[in-house]
């Protein structure tokens, strides 16, 4: 139900449940996090790629045909342990995540999208947050980084109704990178990847960490986050680090 292929430094990691639209069961949500934190140790790995199987769906979110049938599953909606919270699994990881949006993603497949750190669609794609419609309230995140993502307006408006967002629109309101045709996804998505997994590991960690703590802040405190954090970082940088990496950053700055 859920499978990782290794290209270099780069992990693929792919919801495999096309059948039930990779909806999250408690076992989907557990081998994700056991994934992502293996991932994470793995001095091998620079970047993660998820993504799901088939072209319908990326995630349609909690599996509600497991719900019905287990009174104890509602308590995943409210999940801490990234166990139980995929989102909060993708969050955990200190790599770069990069989702390749294959098809919809819905309601916790939403949120499992937007924890992710960069989002390639599908012309497939399609975002719906269908928690209203379905009668209960979002807790892996979705009504706080949605509104921060595409502005409050926007967010009711989806959120309110439940209407799908199309991979057009979501561009076009600043949800997502950008778009592609289907037979394009990977191909873009891998490119991404690699281009992050040319920079050195550590600094990829300490940025990643850097953008998210700092956007969670005031714009204050965010400044003096990364004010704290380049002194202790910078510190150790010397002249001939700085050279070592010079000409490579020049050509490039040729090529692009």
């Amino acid at each position: 139900m859920l499978t990782v292929e290794r290209q270099d430094a780069i992990a693929i990691v792919t919801f495999n449940r096309p059948e039930a639209m990779n909806a999250l069961s408690k076992a989907l949500r557990a081998a994700l996090r056991e994934a992502l934190t293996e991932l994470d140790a793995d001095p091998g790995v620079k970047v993660v790629v998820l993504t799901g199987a088939g072209e319908r769906a990326f995630t349609a979110g909690l599996d509600l045909k497991e719900l019905s049938t287990d009174p104890l599953g509602m308590g995943a909606a409210n999940a801490t342990d990234p166990a139980e919270n995929p989102a909060r699994a993708v969050l955990a990881c200190s790599k770069p995540i990069v989702g390749a949006i294959n098809g919809v993603a819905i309601t916790g497949g939403f949120e499992v999208a937007l924890a992710c750190d960069v989002l390639i669609c599908s012309t497939n794609a399609r975002f719906a947050d269908t928690h209203a419609r379905v009668g209960i309230t979002p807790g892996w995140g979705l009504s706080q980084k949605l509104s921060r993502a595409i502005g409050p307006y926007r967010a009711k408006e989806l959120s309110l109704t439940g209407n799908f967002l199309s991979a057009q629109q979501a561009y076009d309101w600043g949800l997502v990178n950008r778009v592609v045709e289907p037979a394009e996804l990977m191909p873009a998505a891998l490119k991404l990847a690699h281009e992050m997994a040319s920079i050195e590991a550590d600094m990829l960690v300490t940025y990643k960490a850097m953008i998210d703590d700092g956007y969670a802040l005031s714009m204050g405190d965010g400044l003096a986050l990364e004010h704290a954090r380049s002194v202790v970082h910078n510190a150790a940088v010397t002249p001939e680090m700085v050279e070592a990496r010079r000409a490579a950053v020049q050509a490039r700055g040729r090529t692009q």
